[in-house]
């Protein structure tokens, strides 16, 4: 059982949840699992209720799943695998994408709680670039 919050990325595109994976292992502890839920089970662009409903057990180390996804049909996917498959402590966030996941990343890297993590990637949604 890992005592830290895992994370679920969920894209249309494997390519950009892979280079955000590889973001979040440079800037949290690797022992916060980021599994990537992106694309089809093909290769092609889109999403998978499959490979999020993976994702979500392989994030799951006991402290509760973040699950992140980017936009428009990836958020409905998700919303479909957590109504049909609801698990304890996963929990959909409403957040930007990167800035979102960094920040929950960050903040699941100091063994913060569930509820800490979730809302570190929504006030993210308030960070200025400028």
């Amino acid at each position: 059982m890992s005592d830290y919050v895992g994370i679920v990325l969920v894209s249309h595109s494997a390519q950009l949840a892979a280079g955000l994976r590889e973001l979040l292992a440079e800037l949290a502890s690797d022992a916060v699992r980021v599994v990537v839920a992106a694309g089809t089970e093909e290769g092609g662009l889109g999403t998978s209720y499959d490979l999020i409903a993976r994702a979500v057990a392989e994030a799951d180390g006991g402290a509760g799943v973040v699950v992140l996804p980017d936009l428009g049909s990836s958020v409905l996917t998700a919303v479909t695998v957590l109504e049909d498959e609801p698990r304890p402590g996963v929990v959909l966030v409403d957040a930007p994408f990167v800035e979102g996941a960094v920040s929950a990343a960050v903040t699941a890297s100091t063994g913060a709680a569930l509820a800490e993590v979730v809302a570190a990637a929504e006030e993210a949604r308030a960070f200025r670039k400028l």
